[in-house]
């Protein structure tokens, strides 16, 4: 008989110490005032080769570039770039043409891409950044207790996820608009210098306000 209330005395205990620790699972352990959930760039490589010759880009290559350009949905925030093996300027100036067009201006470098190119030919580049905030949203703390008064799990999935889906180049989370110097300068003291520039409000004394019949 006591053995017996020895072994239910233990598995009481076991129960409980099981309810507690059960209780203690799922709590937040982030204690900063960073959050984990941070946007995320990634960018993906697209490829269209043309034929050259000694003009450049021939008129029907000129369209098919054209074409691909259009279906690509070529847009602000793309980065063209062109892979010559011959280097011409003739088929970077083409190029270029076309791509401004769409208000792109093509880079000097190309990124490296899979494939080799056939003799008399040029390969155009579009790389596109996307971001996005991996693991949101997140509701894995499902315990109201928080003893670490740490943030949630999805701390800052709404503020960056809407950052991210709204950043027009997502370039610009990376390395931001380098500024041009004096234009931006002279530009943001325009309104500080018409706030100075400007009459008191008191300078004429006070308006006498005149009764209708």
């Amino acid at each position: 008989m006591p053995k017996l209330s020895k072994s239910k005395l233990a598995g009481a205990l076991a129960l409980s110490i099981g309810l507690v620790t059960a209780g203690c699972g799922g709590m937040p352990t982030n204690t900063s005032l960073y959050s984990t959930k941070q946007p995320v760039v990634e960018r993906t490589n697209f490829t269209f080769d043309v034929n050259t010759d000694a003009t450049g880009l021939p008129v029907g290559e000129q369209s098919r570039l054209v074409g691909w350009f259009e279906a690509m949905d070529l847009r602000y925030g793309d980065r063209v770039t062109v892979e010559d093996p011959t280097n011409s300027p003739a088929v970077a100036n083409a190029v270029k043409d076309l791509a401004g067009r769409y208000g792109i201006i093509v880079s000097s470098v190309a990124p490296t891409t899979a494939g080799y190119l056939q003799p008399g030919q040029a390969r155009v580049v579009i790389t596109r950044s996307t971001a996005s905030v991996p693991g949101c949203p997140d509701w894995a703390a499902r315990s109201d207790m928080n003893y670490n008064n740490a943030s949630s799990p999805g701390y800052g999935c709404a503020t960056n996820g809407n950052l991210a889906a709204m950043v027009a180049n997502p370039e610009d989370l990376l390395e931001g608009q380098k500024g041009t110097g004096e234009t931006v300068i002279a530009t943001g003291t325009k309104a500080i210098d018409t706030y100075r520039e400007a009459e008191p409000t008191g300078a004429g004394g006070l308006q006498s306000a005149q009764q209708g019949d």
